[in-house]
């Protein structure tokens, strides 16, 4: 059967715009640091961790394309699981999708951006105005993704290009300018360095996948869905691959050491302007990358309650803009009080486990799909080669989890237990608050 139900929102999004958000996100920070990380471990093999992240990172987006092309409701790795599982873990994924890897990654993205603006202007270091910033911010940013899904896709084309363009400017620059000498390997690197890097840059490459979370708004969801993010994962894996030839050739040996490793690339290519435009595009990145999460992520909170495992004030939709107004007023409200408390950093390792664990849940979606043959949820996205690809992604997942330490799995089962709780009050206590949208 077709499995294209109305949510009351506006069907409008291309494969291009959920490309355009795939990229948005995912180029964060972390590509401005990325380079001097990777060869200051690795050295000139940095590129051998590329092609092999990319690949890792690749099977998990694979996996999210089959069973994205099954399930084309809003809420992305949550209504995968939910749909396959059942309530509780759907339950449990929709808390570690918006909360974990969307409330605590905006908070810490926005002191990110406070933290460097506040080097030219030291106002943004003290506690009074670093506040009202978040404030604001936040603020401006639920306001415009209200006002209507297309409007704020055109504000995210318009500053992804911006943050884009210096470092595809900086790109073609250095690919006419290489260094030869600069790219030879001196040997394969060991696998110990190669698994700490591995891990660093699959976080890098992680986040972009919740642009599928729109589901629920894009035209032709069974193609646009699996199109639109393998595409953007790819342009994403090139991308990170040609700034690190280029930061590497231009560099040399000096690129492990730098502070702003692609500043001081653009200082050596095009002079102080260049220096001075990376750090520009660096703080553009962030912010740009932040205006994407209230889209992407109140989906999740929409299909949730949806589906009566959250509050259904949470599923209303404004009936002028036909957008989960309360959904995304919630999400940038949660943002904003754990950017203020400051005292995140450890809630950020949490949410590195609970991303990881929705990339399993997506995987075994996958699984239980192909095993169940379920006809209420057909693919139009089948991935080759049956159960191999969603079987290897569960082996590099588990390799990655296998890196946390004990402390981390003891955070991670607390927080599962409290959850297990809720869920439990849910159920028995507070049935009332809940109902699932026909």
């Amino acid at each position: 059967m077709e499995n294209t139900p109305n949510e009351g929102l506006k069907r409008e999004l291309g494969i291009i715009d959920v490309a355009t958000n795939v990229v948005n996100i995912s180029i964060a920070s972390g590509i401005f640091l990325l380079p001097a990380i990777i060869a200051g471990i690795l050295g000139n093999a940095s590129i051998v961790a590329y092609g092999l992240c990319g690949s890792m990172f690749l099977l998990v987006a694979l996996c999210y394309a089959e069973v994205g092309s099954r399930i084309t409701t809003s809420g992305g790795a949550y209504a995968y699981v939910e749909k396959a599982f059942g309530d509780y873990f759907g339950f449990l994924a929709n808390v570690f999708l918006w909360f974990g890897a969307g409330v605590l990654a905006a908070a810490a993205l926005i002191n990110g951006v406070s933290d460097l603006l506040s080097v030219p202007f030291p106002i943004f270091g003290q506690p009074v105005f670093r506040g009202l910033f978040f404030f604001l911010v936040f603020f401006f940013f639920a306001f415009l993704n209200i006002l209507g899904v297309k409007q704020g896709m055109t504000v995210v084309k318009t500053i992804t290009a911006i943050k884009i363009l210096p470092l595809v400017l900086l790109v073609i620059i250095g690919l006419f300018h290489l260094q030869f000498q600069n790219l030879q390997w001196q040997g394969f690197p060991t696998l110990e360095k190669l698994g700490s890097v591995t891990i660093i840059l699959f976080f890098a490459f992680a986040g972009g996948e919740a642009a599928v979370n729109m589901s629920g708004e894009m035209k032709n969801p069974y193609r646009t869905a699996p199109l639109g993010l393998i595409l953007g994962v790819v342009v994403i894996v090139v991308f990170y691959t040609l700034i690190q030839i280029v930061a590497q050739s231009t560099l040399g040996s000096t690129l492990g050491d730098q502070k702003a490793p692609l500043s001081a690339v653009a200082g050596m290519l095009l002079g102080a302007w260049g220096s001075q435009l990376l750090i520009a595009a660096g703080v553009m990145s962030i912010i740009s990358s932040l205006y994407s999460f209230p889209i992407v992520y109140s989906r999740t909170l929409f299909a949730g309650a949806n589906d009566g495992l959250l509050p259904k004030f949470l599923s209303k939709v404004h009936p002028k803009y036909a957008t989960p107004h309360w959904a995304i007023i919630t999400f940038s409200v949660g943002s904003l009080v754990m950017a203020l408390s400051g005292g995140f950093k450890q809630l950020l390792i949490l949410a590195t486990l609970c991303l990881l664990l929705l990339y399993v849940g997506v995987a075994l979606s996958a699984i239980k799909f192909r095993i169940s043959g379920n006809k209420d949820y057909p693919a139009k996205f089948l991935l080759p080669g049956g159960l191999i690809i969603p079987v290897l992604t569960l082996v590099v997942l588990t390799w990655f989890l296998l890196q946390s330490k004990r402390e981390e799995f003891v955070s991670m089962a607390i927080f599962i237990g409290v959850l297990t709780v809720l869920y439990g009050l849910k159920v028995l206590v507070f049935k009332g608050m809940f109902h699932k949208v026909s």
